[in-house]
């Protein structure tokens, strides 16, 4: 069983260098304790799990964090961070899903918006699901598919939540952040949730502002750093002024439970917004190497796969079977899995991470032979887990649980 409460162990006291901030200790120990394993092996780290989700609390300064489970994808790894004080919610990404999570959690928000009818209708079957899960909606072409699966009165009271836009306009940049919702202001949010309000059989009960442009986007380093800690601070700005705006318009329509932000990219700045009641976060947990590129924290590589040699194409080119778990974005590199032990690899530009087999090159690559395990680290989270059935947990020296992912539960939702 996965406990993250426990009280911290040595090897997390502040006062002891965590392992995994020495990879010449960390990637070695995972390797003895998963060698009798077959590859491709995917483990998370325990300890370095805690610390993540610890962190994340820390850094949210006290805002209660939302779990957002596309970047997780493993129930058990769910249900114990949210049995950590601080931790409140699912933010989920389909309804099928959704469904299946609320037959065992109570607080469930759907972060997108459906179409699925049959969802619905099974949604509309059951009193306490539709007590349980909140969908998301930005548009009244939205609500007229809603009631077409099931009219007023003849369904539970729909809960839903508005999605507003959080990007940044730029008058010389032109949009910047992700494109969701086409609610930008807070007139353009208020009457939507005046239309809500006005139909039957809905109950509008929260808000979603996600920033993606700040929660997304590494400012540490690289030729474009500057420009993008300028524009993430006028971004900042801006979200923090319109997003007040927002919520004092929405007070006057409807009471919400919750007015969501964040992402583990801008903890920091969510966590400092009054506006807001609540952060969400998911790909931190697990520590993805994303984050390397951001000042503000560091995450544990609490999960990593590893994949093993099966060929010697050139003296300094190794090449392991499999490795293309490449996460969602723009295909550059740092959307693809990073080789990271033994150091000193790098995958081939021409090749990169290939749905079978991948090459990786380097000084470190001449001594791999045929058999040695090569790890990988995930550029964010939940690709992982679209790919295998199941994690192994390891803690200390050994494996002492496999945490069955979704896919290894029999569902495969997006």
């Amino acid at each position: 069983m996965l406990d993250l409460t426990a009280d911290l162990s040595p090897a997390s006291s502040p006062s002891i260098a965590p392992e995994w901030e020495d990879p010449a200790r960390y990637w070695p120990r995972l390797s003895a304790a998963t060698g009798h394993l077959a590859a491709p092996v995917a483990v998370i780290d325990r300890d370095a799990l805690r610390h993540n989700a610890l962190d994340l609390l820390v850094r949210a300064g006290g805002l209660p964090i939302r779990v957002a489970s596309k970047s997780v994808r493993v129930r058990t790894v769910l249900d114990a961070v949210l049995a950590l004080p601080g931790y409140q919610g699912i933010l989920a990404f389909t309804l099928a899903e959704a469904l299946w999570l609320a037959e065992t959690h109570d607080d469930i928000v759907l972060g997108y918006p459906t179409v699925d009818r049959g969802g619905l209708a099974r949604l509309f079957a059951s009193e306490e699901a539709a007590a349980r899960i909140t969908l998301m909606v930005d548009d009244p072409a939205q609500l007229d598919l809603i009631d077409s699966v099931a009219a007023p009165g003849r369904r539970p009271e729909v809960r839903v939540a508005i999605d507003a836009d959080a990007s940044l306009r730029s008058a010389v940049l032109g949009h910047i952040g992700v494109r969701r919702s086409a609610l930008f202001t807070a007139g353009e949010v208020a009457a939507f949730a005046r239309r809500i309000v006005r139909r039957p059989g809905f109950r509008l009960v929260g808000l979603q502002m996600y920033e993606a442009q700040i929660a997304g986007q590494g400012d540490a380093a690289g030729p474009d750093a500057p420009l993008i800690r300028l524009v993430q601070a006028q971004s900042r700005s801006e979200l923090r002024d319109r997003r007040a705006e927002i919520v004092a318009a929405l007070r006057e329509v409807a009471h919400l439970e919750f007015l969501n932000g964040g992402g583990t990219g801008s903890l920091e700045f969510t966590g400092s917004d009054e506006s807001l009641t609540e952060a969400s976060a998911g790909s931190g947990l697990l520590g993805g190497h994303l984050f390397d590129g951001y000042r503000s924290f560091l995450p544990a590589p609490a999960a990593a796969f590893a994949f093993d040699v099966v060929r010697r194409p050139a003296r300094d080119i190794a090449t392991v079977l499999g490795g293309g778990w490449i996460a969602s974005g723009p295909a550059l590199a740092s959307r693809q899995p990073r080789p990271v032990w033994p150091d000193g690899l790098r995958t081939m530009p021409r090749e990169a991470a290939g749905e079978v087999q991948t090459p990786v090159q380097g000084p470190r690559a001449e001594q791999l032979g045929i058999g040695d395990r090569v790890w990988f680290r995930h550029a964010k989270s939940g690709e992982p887990a679209e790919r295998i059935e199941h994690y192994h947990l390891v803690s200390g020296d050994e494996v002492v649980d496999e945490l069955p992912t979704y896919r290894g539960e029999g569902k495969a939702f997006l």
